[in-house]
């Protein structure tokens, strides 16, 4: 059908609405996190969530370009391969993304969708009202069926307040994003998600798999030093937000395998023994020299551990895709209470 380009932009915008998901449970501000995770150790800590402000996020964009991360490219030629089995399988109605960013990877559903006349709805969900409505303005522009209901929000504080999506949906969490949980974490997670779907509901899990420590080493520490540089900059984040005065310098970047819990640890560790003052916070923090900060976990899955994982936390796995290379998993599951058979 001919369209006027005066009517273009309308079409488009009628296509794109916003929406904040209110938590369903209070969760802990920087200045908490602070407190229970930093000052109050050793051992220190701070959430990865704190990396991406605007500068970590165009950090991060970069680190997913360099030779040594495999992750990124990995997953999205995972997913360009199989896609239209997902889509062939679920035929789903909506497609629900946690932890949505800039949707890159998701694209490649979408192409399914249209080789497949499967017009889904799309419902991102992520903290960053901006990125998601750039994010959606393009899709709709590039997608002339789709409709995308981003929803602005925390996904750590609850699934209660989610729209209700009443016809057949498929939940995506990519990104190996579920090895930042730590097992008990990622089990309350899971069990939350599926409390949330229906029978015929599926999730789409991607998963880092456990694989040559030398492979993991490199793609956390890369040679242009931008995963260091990322790792240094949640230093900058708590300069500016509560006025402290980290010392960049006094700090370097250390990422390693740790074997037996099949987990990647990026830490911060002190150079020399040095003191921190949080003026926000009228308190300040001693460091040893050669103490750490643990700022993030990446575990990686067996096929089994995963299979093992989602079985706990209340899925039974209905198909399996992997890299030629064995390097990453795509799981697609349904609710332990949803009737089917799988392959495996």
């Amino acid at each position: 059908m001919f369209m006027s380009p005066e009517a273009a932009p309308q079409r488009v915008a009628e296509r794109l609405m916003c929406q904040a998901v209110q938590p369903a449970r209070p969760t802990k501000d920087l200045v908490q996190d602070v407190v229970s995770g930093l000052l109050a150790g050793p051992p220190r800590s701070l959430p990865p969530k704190y990396f991406y402000d605007a500068r970590g996020s165009v950090l991060f964009d970069r680190i997913c370009d360099t030779p040594e991360y495999y992750p990124t490219p990995t997953e999205d030629a995972l997913l360009a391969r199989c896609a239209g089995d997902i889509i062939s399988l679920v035929q789903p109605r909506h497609i629900v993304e946690l932890g949505a960013g800039t949707s890159r990877k998701t694209r490649r559903l979408f192409d399914a969708c249209v080789s497949q006349d499967c017009r889904s709805a799309y419902a991102p969900f992520d903290v960053c009202h901006e990125v998601l409505m750039e994010t959606g303005q393009s899709l709709v522009a590039d997608y002339d069926w789709l409709r995308v209901h981003a929803l602005v929000g925390d996904y750590h504080a609850g699934l209660d307040h989610l729209p209700s999506f009443r016809e057949r949906s498929l939940f995506v969490f990519l990104g190996g994003t579920v090895g930042n949980f730590h097992h008990d974490e990622a089990v309350r997670f899971l069990r939350e998600l599926q409390s949330h779907m229906g029978p015929e509901d599926r999730l789409l899990l991607g998963a880092d798999r456990v694989k040559d420590p030398a492979l993991l080493h490199a793609a956390y520490n890369d040679a242009a030093g931008l995963t260091a540089e990322f790792n240094l900059n949640v230093l900058r984040v708590l300069n500016r937000e509560l006025d402290a005065d980290f010392d960049l310098s006094g700090f370097y970047h250390h990422a390693c395998y740790q074997p037996e819990m099949q987990r990647i640890e990026m830490h911060l560790i002190a150079r020399r023994r040095q003191g921190v003052r949080f003026v926000a916070l009228n308190r300040g923090l001693q460091l040893a020299e050669g103490e750490t900060i643990l700022t993030e976990i990446s575990r990686k899955f067996t096929r089994q551990g995963l299979i093992d994982l989602l079985a706990a936390g209340g899925f039974r796995l209905e198909a399996h895709f992997e890299s030629p290379d064995a390097y990453f998993s795509l799981a697609l599951a349904r609710p332990a209470h949803a009737k089917g058979g799988s392959r495996q």
